[in-house]
């Protein structure tokens, strides 16, 4: 059996981004019901700098470059569905990574840290401090993801995230990519980046406990500074999570993010999954045996990488029905 590409995914507006060993795609179904795919080649800074592909450093690299992957699929899923006019051009997309990284160092790290000064006089220890400054950031993020689950327009984002993991689940069981074989899986996925936000969320806790408590500008500076180490050790406890998940220590660790996956994913219906699909078999390997139909010929120059005509699913199902499916 051949082994399995490495995909993951994000969820956008009306549809899912995945990514594969060497490209990315975004399906995404527009107002007119027809699903929109755009495939564009993908390389890692790591393949021209392989240091980097070292562990910690490569969780640091990954998570930077699904930032940046994750923020375009984003404008574009906004374009497609008709939300925005245009897409971002390079300095739009600059502009609101700053001021995301700002606005989440000021509610997750100034916040916390400045608010526990309140109790300095109650808690005497400094360890204590640094804990309690944990849990209140822990806190900060559990009710954030609560109040947006909440939001209508953010339920249907988590509806297509369960469709992401199910239909990446269905891809690793070996299973042919189709709406009958997606279904029945969970949406729950040990790889989820909300997994990874939780093991950040918890190893912070911990590393930040004992810092001591200085001025309030180096306590902040100190949780920026240590922030990436924290994200590399998160990443590779993630990795090791994916190819482990029957160990019982592995299970354990995992299970805080997959109970808050409850709350980031929802069930999808099977319109929902069949834009997922589209995204998965856009990314995977054109002999891959998951991928159940193939493309012509005449009709692969409109889905070829970097190709800027788009092709619908309903085209791609009318090509392929010229040709024999693959077994």
């Amino acid at each position: 059996m051949n082994a399995k590409a490495n995909v993951g995914g994000q969820a956008v507006i009306e549809g899912v981004m995945m990514r594969g060993a060497d490209k990315v795609a975004v399906a995404v179904r527009q107002p007119s019901g027809e699903i929109v795919v755009d495939v564009n080649p993908v390389q890692s800074i790591g393949d021209r700098h392989p240091i980097l592909k070292k562990p910690l450093l490569r969780g640091v690299v990954a998570l930077i470059e699904s930032l940046v992957m994750g923020l375009k699929a984003l404008s574009y899923s906004a374009q497609m569905a008709g939300e925005e006019d245009e897409q971002l051009d390079s300095k739009e997309m600059a502009l609101t990574m700053v001021v995301s990284v700002v606005l989440a160092i000021l509610v997750f790290v100034v916040i916390p840290t400045w608010s526990i000064k309140f109790l300095s006089g109650v808690l005497t220890s400094t360890l204590a401090l640094n804990l309690a400054e944990g849990v209140l950031r822990l806190a900060i993020f559990l009710g954030y993801i609560a109040a947006i689950s909440s939001m209508k327009d953010i339920q249907r984002v988590f509806q297509y995230h369960g469709a992401e993991h199910k239909t990446i689940y269905t891809y690793e069981a070996g299973l042919p990519l189709e709406v009958k074989n997606v279904r029945p899986f969970t949406t729950l996925h040990p790889r989820c980046g909300t997994n990874f936000l939780m093991i950040v969320m918890l190893i912070s806790i911990f590393a930040f406990a004992f810092l001591g408590w200085p001025n309030l500008l180096e306590r902040i500076l100190s949780r920026v500074i240590l922030m990436p180490v924290i994200a590399g050790v998160s990443y590779e406890l993630i990795r090791y999570a994916g190819k482990n998940i029957d160990h019982p220590w592995v299970k354990a660790a995992i299970w805080p993010g997959l109970c808050l996956q409850k709350l980031t994913t929802r069930e999808p219906d099977d319109a929902q999954i069949e834009v997922a699909i589209a995204s998965l078999k856009a990314v995977l390997p054109p002999d891959d045996k998951a991928v159940a139909m193939a493309v012509p010929e005449a009709l692969r120059a409109s889905v070829a990488v970097g190709a800027p005509e788009q092709a619908t699913l309903q085209e791609k199902e009318e090509a392929a029905a010229a040709v024999p499916p693959q077994e």
